[in-house]
């Protein structure tokens, strides 16, 4: 992400497999409505684990009504007699349990769901759930907006960190990853883009629907949905990606040049990170002003407007890093920015720009932004440990969190640091990680090193840490 630079009922389904739980079976007890995430701690849902999520949705920008259909399999981790879904706005107008109506209530973002026999520990279950409405959107802490964007013509949905829940339901937290189909309908003349692949695209009686496919595990707030005219170009890496670019005809003549330079940064990135973690490629360009900042959205970054050479690294680097390992709570953010920042680092000193030292020094000393009060602002709080959820975006998770980063190379060596990227990556690939796994693993990988003053100083510690 890059602050500095959102006709068919829905119905949201949980499958079950196994036979159906009656009164004489397990006593279930209500999932938690919410993980205790250390910034939100209404985010996600417990006693479950969602592995797929099937949207089928109808949006109308004239009159920014959404319906639809949503299909999601999920698993039980506990009895449940009860258990929750995050949905912000929207009327709900039915809801079932494997076909079976289910009783529910709605408070605040919790939608609770009753379903007529309690689920057993470790079984696969469906729920639907039938609603529609104006999607809502959400202003963060921070003060800027995701959610349901509406756009000149049509829509921009973006879900970091919880805008997700207005435009579907879900267990909207980055801990519970899942694989997803979408497949919405507008009227004729516009197009739908979202993550992973474009499997059909169909037009009749004037409407057009496209489906898309995402077989990796993404985390619920790097799903977006992109509602609108686009120039779309198609084509193919070296080695076969498919990159799939959609960009807003306005927007078209700034961005040709820097999207095609994609194959490029991939290729750059895989030497650096390891092979590519998805099966395509691309990018959304809106235009300026429909979105506040960019975002990682997996496999297809948005960007609002074209953007500059620096930036695409920076989305393309989080692909690795943030979108196939994604931070385990929101207090790990800083694992994501981090790494997409000191990809920038690295990107300048492999194409003859300033050196990663030189950047860092230069952020040392206060002279490299221009704006003193930016320069004073990465010593505000430690990257690893926001002070409140209007601040996980703030410079020090993204530059000094980089400093950490760049602290950890001087003192393994260069070819040791590469190695430890790559095996980062890798080790946590479509998975989740935290601060903990990350500083564990950086000593097991470096055995004899002394990381005490990284940790407690640079990533953990208050104020501007001693140079040395």
């Amino acid at each position: 992400m890059s602050r500095f630079a959102r006709v068919v009922p829905t119905v949201f389904v949980l499958a079950l497999t196994a036979p159906a739980c009656g009164t004489g079976g397990a006593q279930g007890t209500p999932g938690g409505s919410g993980v205790r995430d250390p910034y939100f701690p209404k985010a996600g849902n417990g006693g479950y684990d969602v592995t797929h999520y099937d949207l089928t949705l109808a949006y109308t920008p004239a009159s920014r009504h959404l319906t639809g259909r949503t299909v999601t399999t999920a698993r039980a981790t506990q009895d449940l007699s009860a258990f929750n879904l995050d949905l912000k706005g929207l009327d709900v107008e039915k809801v079932t349990v494997d076909g079976t109506t289910a009783r529910w209530n709605r408070t605040g973002q919790e939608l609770t769901i009753r379903p007529r026999d309690d689920l057993a520990e470790g079984r696969t279950f469906r729920v639907t759930v039938r609603y529609s409405g104006t999607p809502v959107t959400i202003t963060d802490p921070d003060g800027s907006e995701e959610g349901w964007l509406p756009t000149a013509d049509g829509a921009l949905a973006l879900g970091q960190p919880t805008g997700s829940m207005a435009w579907f339901p879900g267990n909207h937290h980055p801990s519970d990853k899942a694989t997803y189909d979408l497949a919405v309908t507008v009227p004729k003349g516009l197009r739908t883009v979202s993550n992973g692949e474009l499997t059909s695209e169909t037009t009749t009686g004037g409407r057009t629907t496209s489906a898309w496919r995402t077989t990796a595990p993404m985390a619920s707030y790097l799903v977006t949905l992109a509602v609108g005219r686009y120039d779309i170009t198609r084509s193919t890496t070296e080695d076969g990606l498919p990159v799939y670019t959609a960009v807003d005809p306005a927007e078209t003549p700034a961005s040709r040049a820097v999207l095609a330079r994609i194959p490029d940064v991939l290729a750059w990135a895989e030497h650096l990170f390891g092979p590519y973690p998805f099966s395509s490629a691309g990018a959304i360009v809106e235009r300026v002003g429909d979105a506040g900042y960019a975002l990682e959205t997996q496999s297809r970054p948005v960007f609002p407007g074209a953007p500059d050479i620096r930036l695409l690294v920076h989305e393309l680097a989080h692909q690795w890093y943030g979108d196939s390992v994604s931070p385990r709570t929101w207090q790990d953010m800083w694992l994501n920015e981090g790494f997409a920042t000191y990809a920038e680092w690295l990107w300048q000193e492999d194409h003859g720009g300033e050196t990663a030292q030189q950047i860092f020094d230069a952020l040392y000393t206060g002279d490299h932004y221009n704006n003193p009060a930016e320069n004073e602002a990465i010593w505000s709080f430690p990257p690893a440990n926001p002070p409140d959820a209007a601040r996980i975006s703030g410079r020090p998770v993204y530059d000094r969190a980089a400093m950490v980063l760049h602290k950890i190379r001087r003192t393994v060596g260069d070819a040791a640091f590469h190695e430890l990227i790559r095996g980062w990556a890798k080790a946590h690939r479509h998975g989740t990680a935290d601060t903990e796994d990350f500083t564990a693993y950086v000593e097991k990988k470096a055995p004899g090193k002394d990381f005490g003053r990284i940790w407690d100083d640079w990533l953990y510690g208050e104020g501007k840490p001693d140079r040395a």
